[in-house]
């Protein structure tokens, strides 16, 4: 299989690496980078398990290749909290919240809320489950969910 170079930054770290042209950017970082985090899910970018930010805009990684990361930013959970290991305050809220259950999800959700925390900084719960509705979790139903992002909200 053909292989290009890449070189990405994610969580603030630079990599250079090879990778096969047919590379998901989900397997990357699982893979070569050994990022666990960011889960594999339904692997056609339904259930938002994958999602990750490049460039500050959430993007299912399993859905995008390695090579297409070339150049970007992304961020993935092991990068929302501080290096020190201070929780980010998503990761508080949901705790707080009881939005956590398997976990499975979780990662995906928390680079969703991310997302939408950076895009609305005060955001309703009208608009939290417009934005966070590509993120399935069968575990807690989703109220719990919108409470910990309104939470966070006055937090971020």
């Amino acid at each position: 299989m053909r292989q290009e170079t890449i070189q990405v930054t994610v969580n603030g770290q630079i990599y250079f690496k090879n990778v096969e042209v047919n590379m998901t950017l989900l397997e990357f970082l699982r893979e070569e980078l050994h990022l666990t985090g960011t889960k594999q899910g339904c692997n056609e970018g339904e259930c938002g398990a994958c999602t990750v930010l490049v460039n500050g805009k959430p993007i299912n990684s399993c859905l995008m290749l390695a090579v297409e990361a070339h150049g970007a930013q992304v961020l993935t959970v092991e990068g929302l909290a501080s290096e020190e290991g201070t929780l980010h305050p998503l990761q508080e809220a949901f705790l707080q919240a009881g939005a956590v259950q398997c976990g499975f999800c979780t990662p995906g959700m928390l680079l969703g809320a991310k997302a939408l925390l950076d895009k609305y900084p005060h955001p309703t719960p009208a608009q939290i489950r417009k934005e966070m509705e590509g993120h399935i979790c069968r575990c807690t139903g989703y109220k719990r969910i919108v409470d910990a992002i309104m939470l966070a909200s006055e937090k971020f």
